[in-house]
């Protein structure tokens, strides 16, 4: 379940949310005032959040760059599947939750991901998709 802090503007509504994980991950999702509406989001709703894994960028250093994407998940990355392009990344977070990603070869190997490899998951709040159950 979720817990939401919901601020409004005339055209979309910045919805923040919390996971109920034990590692104590947030999220924040920007989502129209018409889906709050459709799809009932309420302080104290119960919502699913989804994100394409090709949406989700992938970290491994800290550095002081400041990003603009509301969400930076870190974890460790437990496996890494070639294809003939693209990598897909598992990153466990704290709590046991994983994030997927796609991402080329080439930035596998420039980040140097690799099982137990330190990375961080980040994502805009934009492409985060909600969804209730029915």
């Amino acid at each position: 379940m979720f817990a939401m802090g919901l601020k409004r503007g005339p055209v979309s509504a910045s919805l923040r949310h919390t996971l109920k994980l034990s590692g104590g991950n947030e999220l924040v999702a920007v989502v129209t005032m018409e889906s709050v509406k459709s799809l009932g989001l309420a302080v104290g709703k119960e919502a699913v959040a989804l994100v394409k894994a090709p949406w989700v960028m992938l970290m491994t250093e800290s550095s002081d760059i400041r990003l603009s994407a509301r969400n930076c998940l870190e974890g460790k990355v437990t496996s890494v599947t070639d294809g003939a392009v693209n990598a897909e990344v598992v990153i466990k977070l704290d709590g046991g939750s994983e994030v997927y990603s796609i991402v080329t070869r080439e930035a596998v190997a420039e980040l140097g991901l690799a099982p137990g490899v330190s990375a961080t998951a980040v994502i805009k709040a934009s492409h985060i998709i909600l969804g209730v159950p029915a």
